[in-house]
């Protein structure tokens, strides 16, 4: 490790020799970062130029840090973009205790900010990570400017159909039934169900982009973790569902004072179009992007547009702050 690199921070050339055939799209870079019993591999754009405000991106369950690289590109003039693998998912290996509730999940994130001295960032998060997301606003309003959440997993009465295998993979023992019962499966019949259960579209998605997750997913298969994190997770969405009082999702989201941005999919098969007025409801002064034909991944479905939205607030948060400052000025 070089002097000039943080404590605990490995070089990026040290993290791509570790992970071996890694997909890194066109100018980005990776690199690990390792705190007490918690290792994560952080995908980032050097900024293009200087002063530019930093912002973090964390995935849904199942998905890595790749999940935001188009996003991460359109946005490269705008902010100082990193996206994090979770524990356990992507490249980073399990967390020490192997706790993957959402409360846990968060204090990942939170450990890395603070270690990182980043924040505040413009935070954003898809299904799971939009549930961690809001966590860490509520919990930790210093850290978060904005707060941008596409489809995030937030407690649901009526789950939808397609979504209930996710959610049986909390009980005991189904995992394993769930791998018994694929396990004739090739990882390219896997990554067609996973890519028709998550597009609006499934045809937006490249021969390129599909072949790259089809790679993918035979990697994740061969981890002696993959369905532990998968189950841990899945239990840990529940769990936190079921939470009541000031540790509920939805009291959270009531507590969150970032300017926040909320992407929902007309086609999204996992978290249901109705929940985006509540969801406008509950985070306060929030903006709502309805996309009818998307899916539970706007991001990577339609990238141009959640970008613009995100452009968008930016540029009225910033307008909102001048006018403060001028007024306080005046005062």
């Amino acid at each position: 490790m070089s002097s000039t690199e943080p404590p605990g921070v490995r070089s990026t050339a040290e993290a791509a020799s570790q992970v071996g055939a890694v997909r890194v799209a066109e100018g980005e870079q990776l690199r690990t970062v390792a705190l007490p019993g918690l290792e994560m591999n952080v995908r980032f754009r050097p900024p293009l130029r200087e002063g530019l405000p930093p912002a973090l991106f964390v995935h849904g369950l199942g998905g890595s840090s790749q999940n935001w690289s188009e996003l991460m590109q359109r946005l490269a003039g705008t902010v100082d973009g990193e996206a994090l693998d979770l524990p356990g998912f992507g490249w980073s290996p399990p967390p020490a205790d192997r706790l993957y509730s959402v409360t846990a999940l968060a204090r990942a994130v939170i450990r890395h900010l603070d270690a990182a001295g980043r924040g505040p960032v413009h935070l954003f998060g898809n299904s799971l990570g939009g549930a961690v997301s809001t966590r860490v606003a509520a919990v930790r309003p210093d850290l978060v400017r904005t707060l941008t959440l596409v489809s995030p997993a937030l407690p649901e009465l009526r789950v939808q159909k397609s979504a209930v295998p996710t959610a049986l993979l909390a009980l005991p023992g189904v995992a394993a039934l769930f791998g018994r019962l694929t396990v004739g499966l090739t990882a390219e019949q896997r990554t067609r169900g996973v890519t028709d259960l998550c597009y609006g579209d499934p045809s937006r998605v490249t021969a390129e982009g599909f072949r790259a997750a089809v790679e993918e997913m035979e990697r994740r298969m061969a981890l002696p973790y993959f369905w532990d994190a998968m189950t841990r997770s899945s239990r840990g969405i529940v769990d936190a569902y079921t939470l009541g009082g000031q540790h509920g999702l939805w009291r959270q989201a009531q507590r969150v004072l970032a300017p926040t941005l909320l992407v929902y999919g007309g086609r999204d098969r996992l978290v249901s179009y109705r929940m985006a007025r509540k969801a406008a409801a509950h985070f306060r002064g929030s903006r709502l992007l309805c996309l009818p034909e998307a899916g539970h991944v706007a991001m990577m479905e339609y990238p141009e547009v959640v970008a613009a939205a995100f452009q968008e607030l930016l540029r009225d948060t910033a307008g909102r702050e001048t006018d403060r400052s001028t007024e306080d000025g005046k005062g």
